[in-house]
């Protein structure tokens, strides 16, 4: 009787949501083990993306399913169990982005193998937002958005560019091959080190392994690039970020961030993109950005092109897709599956506008002149 109630009310929340229960449109869910219900009304979004990873559910348009459970807001439904009590009050009390704990992400996610990302990523290896405004393509989209990141921080060959969070150096061969600038890029990932200092080679790029709050330089940078790094810094180092960036800069410099963003203020990420993808990671809201920079920064341009996050996405699943013959020699049907609900879910943030994707260019306090904004 107990396991009838709980299919009974996961059929009416999915029905609100524009949802058939085991229907045979593209976006319904179908049901494999009948423990699914009871997992997903215990654990939330956790235990929706577990069940799937597990096989015990499947769906054909699974972003289709995640934009619509998204939209009906369905998370509000799911009472929060004393596993999420103690993350909200750990998130919201602890540190979870300190030095030591930053090492978390990079261990189960940034240092897998490189091979990996390169096989669904562009020829920049450009793991952010492209930018489709005159592309259809991914590479075109990916070499877009890095000349619009260019353009912003009006590059010449005389900068000296720091890329804090420089992944696997795809925006430092750009800068260093069109503009001929000198670019020094930090991570604490080993992997992206290997794979930038490669692919960087001969060119006037260097890739230090640093944190951010450890780095420091004789002569300060003319421009700095923060692309798709801000998600791992969290609330409570906010500020410590945005003077460690300014130290940094010169006082007539050009400091671009680059982050996905929220429509609300909140301590914690989804409990299951912080379990299996981004561990500690947070994405801020406006008013997060604005406190942070207050007193530090001028705000010259704030670009939202949140919406061709979904493009982007939707590029990266079907590129994955088509590299898993190759790629399970290594991984299990799990990965696959965690990864497809990774990237479709996140397709499915942007396309109902839960998420957003901001370019933010700024300029010191007591700069004379403000830079030329293009949007």
């Amino acid at each position: 009787m107990a396991s009838e109630k709980f299919e009974e009310t996961v059929r009416s929340l999915l029905s609100s949501a524009g949802v058939t229960l085991n229907g045979s449109a593209p976006w319904d869910m179908r049901v494999n083990d009948p423990r699914t219900y009871r997992r997903i009304l215990g654990d939330g979004s956790l235990g929706l993306g577990e069940s799937y990873m597990d096989g015990w559910w499947d769906c054909e348009a699974l972003d289709v399913f995640l934009d619509r459970i998204i939209r009906a807001k369905l998370d509000k439904f799911v009472k929060s169990n004393l596993k999420f009590v103690f993350y909200a009050l750990q998130a919201k009390f602890v540190n979870l982005q300190t030095k030591s704990r930053s090492n978390e992400v990079v261990l189960s996610h940034y240092n897998l193998d490189s091979d990996f990302f390169m096989s669904f990523l562009d020829s920049y290896n450009q793991y952010t937002c492209g930018y489709f405004k005159d592309a259809d393509d991914l590479d075109k989209a990916q070499e877009q958005k890095l000349q619009l990141i260019c353009d912003k921080l009006n590059l010449t060959s005389k900068d000296r560019v720091l890329d804090v969070g420089c992944g696997w150096g795809g925006f430092a061969k750009f800068a260093a091959e069109r503009y001929g600038c000198h670019v020094t890029g930090i991570t604490i990932s080993d992997e992206q080190i290997k794979y930038a200092r490669n692919y960087c080679k001969g060119l006037p790029v260097e890739i230090i392994k640093s944190d951010y709050r450890d780095f420091k330089t004789i002569k300060p940078f003319d421009k700095i690039l923060v692309c798709g790094m801000i998600e791992h810094v969290g609330y409570k180092n906010y500020k410590v970020f945005m003077k460690k960036v300014s130290e940094l800069l010169k006082n007539d410099g050009v400091f671009l961030l680059h982050t996905i963003g929220w429509n609300f203020s909140d301590v914690k990420l989804d409990p299951w993109l912080n379990k299996y993808i981004f561990p500690n990671g947070l994405l801020p809201s406006i008013s997060q950005i604005g406190k942070a920079v207050e007193g530090i920064f001028i705000m010259e341009d704030w670009h939202n092109f949140g919406p061709l996050y979904d493009k982007t996405l939707l590029a990266w699943a079907e590129r994955f897709e088509r590299a898993w013959p190759e790629l399970k020699k290594n991984y299990d049907e799990r990965f696959r599956r965690m990864w497809r609900y990774y990237l479709l879910s996140c397709a499915a943030a942007f396309r109902s506008r839960s998420s957003q994707l901001w370019q933010i260019v700024m300029t010191k306090v007591g700069r004379a002149q403000p830079v030329c904004r293009i949007t």
